[in-house]
């Protein structure tokens, strides 16, 4: 295992070796974060170690989908990216499972209340309408509410051009292939157009995108003879919003997306070839309001979104939900060292349904919105205290007010030290976070496996670690440590009648780790970004968990229009379970380590131009990260961006 992740290590002690040794000025140490304090604060002053995924990086992931941008970031674990596009992803963070991360859309929090975990499908959104992401991981439920346990990604959408009218396209083409189906046809398409501009008070935004794949299967031939037919994967989202500038101190945008993708996939029960199809659709509208004040601003974000699901299979079934969000807040700044919110929180969930009975040939509804829906309202406060000393400290409660449940209170205790290194600064920090998550609509109402008696899982986080950071060095180390009591996990009842339901689990269930992360720029012309995870779950809930994982990608401006970037990443032996056709039992089986390597490579031509293309998995690494399921094997993109 040490051998494999060589790279990593030699990468990390050579960022190390020449901290000091280059005087580039970068802006290193005035980044500034906003998502665990709902304020722009520079970096040291934040209490956390935070993700950002800037614009320029995720311009160099052009082609690909969101979810495999996010599973580079150190802690995450992202299953499902590297196979089929139509694969169900599992967001694995700090040990945890989807129903413990929380996404939101610049600043709204989504969800699905018709899927098992609450959770939000990152399949839904396209890449290239991304301006910028931010993460968060440990608990963070004071300030975005029930489910924010592990992690809180904040996904912020591009904003309108500032001009009259401008326009963006982006093409790519791919090869789409696994290791064994090396024929390198064009097999992936990806589009998108976006309009947009400012005119005196009013801005306007349009955007279309879209994606195609094919040439794989879902699951992989037990038979190397014996190929299983395509299972093709298209999507196509669209969205609008117009804004309006009132005064100064006043404006506000409306907005409505449209997302729409259909996937054909395997039988996963038998691993077999089968014509599976899975049809999800999203309608989303809201609004944002701004109303700023001396010494403070006034937020409110709401949304409206409808999703529907159909499942077309030898078990049909469809699904329908109705979910409404909103976050209104209050930010006062006292004396430049007390940044305070006070705000209210609220979701309002139901679903729907249907399946086929046995002898039947329409669809029967199993699941009335007039019973499975719940909601949620919660005030919060959240205070930050900088004393321009050295000492931070962030702290908060919110009180979840729960329609099923009743109230509940969970807070945040997050101070940090800043110590001045002459031009550089050490952040030493740490926290203790508590969270509440309550069963999903689905585990508590399924006509199925749902279970009414279940109990809201709660979890508590502590977090440690130091970051150093200079004008071209910012290294860090967190260790956590997350412990969760009444956990609901699925469990078989009867296994003779094939009987099984979603229930608490009355052990505690631990998980604990490492996260470092190190940011070096040699020069303006060579970057090095490096990060490696050490996960330590319970052997129970480790599944498809990696003990270790480590990202790294060296970033090489050849000219002010050129640049080359190398990616690489490694993931350990992981633990996968499946169902044995022939045994009627439930087995174990160890997914062996892996190594990828992609490169990609871009030119501007003028300011109107760029071209740009990548090869992913340049080794053809063969490797399972879902047992019995195919992975890409190495594949090739090339792209045109215009804009005008």
């Amino acid at each position: 295992m040490l051998k494999k992740l060589w790279i990593c290590g030699a990468l990390l002690c050579t960022g190390l070796f020449y901290g000091q040794q280059n005087e580039t000025a970068v802006d290193t140490l005035e980044e500034v974060v906003l998502i665990d304090s709902k304020f722009k604060l520079k970096r040291e002053n934040s209490g956390k170690v935070i993700t950002k995924i800037t614009a320029k990086e995720l311009e160099r992931s052009s082609g690909q989908s969101l979810p495999e941008v996010i599973n580079r970031v150190s802690g995450i674990e992202i299953n499902g990216t590297r196979s089929n596009d139509g694969q169900n992803l599992g967001y694995y963070v700090r040990g945890g499972r989807n129903r413990q991360v929380v996404i939101l859309v610049d600043g709204v929090q989504l969800s699905d209340p018709s899927a098992i975990s609450n959770d939000f499908d990152l399949r839904l959104l396209p890449l290239d309408q991304i301006a910028s992401i931010e993460i968060i991981k440990g608990a963070s439920s004071t300030l975005y509410g029930s489910g924010a346990a592990t992690a809180v990604i904040n996904i912020t959408t591009k904003t309108p051009e500032n001009k009259q009218i401008g326009m963006q396209l982006q093409t790519v083409l791919g090869t789409n292939q696994t290791q064994n189906n090396a024929n390198n046809n064009i097999a992936q398409f990806d589009n998108s157009i976006g309009v947009s501009g400012k005119l005196s008070r009013f801005d306007y935004q349009v955007n279309f995108s879209n994606r195609y794949s094919e040439n794989m299967s879902s699951v992989a031939s037990g038979n190397e003879d014996e190929k299983f037919d395509d299972n093709p994967f298209s999507k196509y989202n669209v969205y609008a919003r117009v804004g309006y500038k009132i005064s100064e101190k006043l404006k506000f945008y409306f907005y409505g997306n449209y997302d729409d993708f259909e996937s054909s996939y395997d039988d996963a029960f038998m691993y077999a070839d089968a014509d599976n199809i899975l049809e999800s659709q999203q309608f989303r509208t809201g609004s944002h309001w701004v109303a700023t004040y001396k010494n403070g601003s006034f937020i409110f974000s709401d949304s409206y979104t409808e999703l529907n699901r159909e499942i077309i299979s030898d078990y049909p079934s469809k699904y329908d939900s109705k979910v409404y969000a909103f976050d209104a807040h209050n930010k006062y700044i006292f004396n430049n060292k007390f940044h305070t919110i006070v705000g209210l929180n609220g979701v309002f969930s139901s679903f729907n349904s249907y399946s086929i009975p046995f002898g039947a040939t329409e669809f029967a509804q199993t699941v009335s919105e007039d019973v499975a829906e719940f909601d949620i309202i919660d005030p919060y406060v959240n205070m930050v205290y900088v004393s321009g000393n050295g000492f931070n400290l962030n702290t908060g409660a919110r009180l979840n007010i729960h329609s099923e449940y009743g109230t509940n209170w969970v807070y945040n205790i997050n101070p940090s030290y800043n110590f001045k290194l002459k031009d550089n600064n050490l952040k030493a920090l740490g926290s203790y976070s508590t969270a509440y998550i309550t069963p999903s609509l689905y585990q508590l109402y399924d006509s199925t496996y749902g279970n009414l008696e279940l109990d809201p899982e709660e979890s508590s986080t502590i977090e440690a670690g130091l970051e150093f950071s200079s004008s071209l060095l910012r290294i860090s180390a967190v260790y956590f440590n997350r412990e969760t009591t009444n956990y609901i996990d699925f469990v078989t009842v009867d296994p003779v009648n094939f009987i099984s339901e979603y229930r608490n689990i009355d052990e505690k269930f631990n998980a604990s780790g490492v996260e470092l992360e190190l940011d070096y720029s040699f020069s303006d012309k060579l970057n090095i970004k490096t990060n490696y995870t050490f996960t330590e779950a319970e052997e129970r809930f480790a599944l498809r968990i990696p003990k270790h994982k480590a990202n790294a990608s060296l970033n090489y401006t050849i000219s002010n229009n050129s640049l080359v970037s190398l990616t690489y990443q490694f993931n350990d032996d992981r633990t996968d379970s499946y169902f044995d056709n022939e045994t009627f039992e439930s087995k174990e089986v160890t997914l062996k380590s892996y190594n990828l390597l992609d490169l990609y490579v871009s030119h501007r031509v003028n300011e109107y131009i760029k071209i740009f293309g990548g090869i992913s998995n340049l080794t053809n690494e063969k490797y399972q990260e879902i047992y019995r399921f195919n992975t890409r094997g190495r594949n090739a993109r090339v792209g045109l961006a215009l804009s005008f």
